[in-house]
């Protein structure tokens, strides 16, 4: 039987991903085609050290982010706030946030789909990446108390 305590925020949760990975993925491109040299295909590579700063980027802006302020960029725009099942305090230590994100291709595939459906189809509205790192994704306190 379905939690109905929590609320899904899907609509939500697909926003806060799609300015994330919006962002993220602007900086990708800009910055192959800023810095890479052109390849036999048509488009840019990036070798070396320089291949690194994509995924940095990433990391920084999603990990590091939640980690130090509660919540990536998209998700504070959108007033969520992932938070831990196992703390009693709800913070996300480094290592759960990292494992949301590392799923986040998975949960992401097919415009979310995957996503959609653990959320859907989970008693605590998790996708995959909440599940393997035992958090929740709630709205931020802070945002319900300034609403009222």
């Amino acid at each position: 039987m379905k939690n109905n305590v929590l609320k899904t925020n899907l609509g939500k949760r697909f926003l806060a991903g799609l300015i994330d990975y919006s962002i993220i993925f602007t900086f990708f491109y800009v910055f192959v085609y800023s810095f890479g040299q052109p390849n036999d295909e048509g488009g840019y590579t990036v070798n070396g050290i320089l291949a690194l700063v994509p995924v940095l980027f990433w990391f920084a802006f999603t990990v590091l982010l939640e980690v130090f302020f509660d919540a990536t960029l998209g998700n504070s725009i959108m007033g969520l706030r992932p938070k831990s099942l196992i703390k009693n305090n709800g913070e996300l230590s480094f290592s759960q946030s990292l494992k949301r994100h590392l799923l986040d291709p998975i949960d992401m595939f097919l415009f979310g789909l995957i996503g959609i459906i653990t959320i859907k189809n989970t008693d605590r509205n998790q996708r995959l990446g909440d599940i393997w790192a035992k958090t929740i994704v709630t709205e931020n306190t802070a945002c319900e108390e300034n609403s009222h």
